[in-house]
């Protein structure tokens, strides 16, 4: 279930008499560490209230597509932007046919249509309507166009009619939407991730550092292990918690990160360097903390070791990706970093505006030596599934290339 750790749910509820499910489903998304916001149609008020799932959710339930104040500001659109992945439970036959038509009437069926992360549907409704040609069809189309149908199950029903049509228990329903983020891309590899920033002391009270927050890092590293790697986060002072199946390693300065990475990188397939690890460090460290002048302070600085330079310049590297933050010139800062480094992959972001360091969102521009790939601004967990999902086509594909070369060099033997 670690899966759901973290993750932005968007449950949608729509007016089935399975409504009332739905309030155990949001508290045990909650237990999983998952994030969960509301969103209910005119029907499902009638079976449950809002005030119960704003209870349990934690946030205020949202419902009117032109009524809610937060339209004014294109609310559909920003939780759909939020969603990590979007679950409609109950989908009632009458949903999943508006679903299938792209309908946006209402708000449910507008975040629907806006939402560009993971959509499921847990179908409940009478056993006739299930079996019926027209939902058949329905479902059909909808798998076709990439949504998940979850369910549904077979049994007793409100209406005193026994078989398929129930909606999947809360239980069955959150374990398989667990399932969707594992995708199983790097089974079998071993990752070493950087994130956060790094203190370099100036004297026991002081330090130079810089504003990054970590979470780029944590979600990447989140996100490998998603991916079926057995993944090593080795992370400058931050305040986040380890995701799930990750192994920490805590550091503080520039210097302490390169010594546990160097120790850490033998058999690593994959090196993802998200940290952003201090250029410069003081020459020396002052015993005691520095008294306040008048005449001012002069600190002499000397570079740090450049950790990404150093391990793409291992023999028998890993596959090496680094990030740029940059404030200009993005694409020509970020290929000269690939150029000079020598590494495989950069992914370079433009900081500030509300993106980049200490902010939740950010978005990725990914070069490699003949190409490169546009990742649009997005929540950092769904970005980091994207880079992650790059990172292992790249990464497969100059394995089986490695494969055809050494092939190639025995038959000529």
């Amino acid at each position: 279930m670690g899966y759901l750790y973290g993750k932005n749910v968007l449950l949608g509820v729509t007016g089935g008499i399975a409504a009332y499910k739905s309030a155990e489903v949001i508290r045990r998304l909650r237990d999983r560490q998952a994030e969960v916001r509301v969103v209910m149609t005119a029907g499902a008020q009638a079976f449950i209230t809002p005030l119960t799932l704003q209870a349990l959710s934690g946030h205020p339930v949202h419902s009117g597509l032109l009524d809610d104040a937060s339209e004014a500001a294109m609310g559909h659109i920003e939780l759909a932007r939020w969603a990590d992945v979007l679950l409609v439970a109950p989908a009632t036959a009458d949903f999943l046919a508006r679903l299938v038509q792209g309908r946006a009437d209402d708000l449910m069926a507008a975040v629907c249509l806006a939402c560009e992360a993971p959509v499921a549907v847990a179908p409940a409704m009478n056993r006739a309507m299930w079996e019926n040609a027209a939902t058949i069809d329905n479902i059909t189309r909808l798998r076709e166009r990439g949504v998940r149908i979850l369910g549904p199950g077979v049994g007793d029903q409100a209406c005193g009619e026994s078989g398929p049509g129930r909606m999947l228990e809360p239980g069955d329903l959150v374990a398989a939407l667990s399932g969707l983020f594992h995708s199983g891309l790097l089974a079998g590899c071993r990752v070493l991730v950087t994130a956060g920033p790094t203190r370099e002391a100036i004297d026991p009270v002081r330090y130079l550092g810089n504003r990054s927050s970590g979470r780029m890092g944590f979600a990447v590293a989140a996100a490998a292990a998603e991916a079926g790697a057995a993944v090593t986060l080795i992370s400058g002072p931050v305040a986040l918690q380890t995701p799930p199946r990750v192994r920490r390693i805590d550091v503080e300065s520039a210097t302490d990160m390169l010594a546990e990475v160097m120790d850490g990188i033998g058999g690593v397939d994959i090196f993802i360097s998200v940290a952003a690890v201090a250029d410069y460090r003081p020459l020396t460290m002052a015993g005691q903390k520095i008294k306040k002048r008048d005449s001012g302070l002069r600190l002499e600085l000397v570079r740090n070791p450049d950790i990404l330079a150093t391990v793409a310049a291992l023999p028998g590297k890993p596959f090496t990706v680094g990030f740029a933050a940059e404030t200009e010139a993005l694409a020509t800062n970020a290929r000269r970093k690939l150029t000079d480094k020598s590494v495989d992959m950069i992914a370079a972001n433009l900081v500030g505006a509300g993106q980049g360091f200490e902010s939740e969102e950010n978005a990725l521009q990914v070069f490699w030596a003949d190409g490169e790939r546009h990742l649009p601004r997005a929540g950092k967990a769904r970005l980091a599934r994207q880079l992650v999902a790059l990172i292992a086509g790249r990464y497969r594909k100059g394995a089986r290339q490695e494969k055809v070369i050494s092939l190639n060099a025995q038959d000529s033997a």
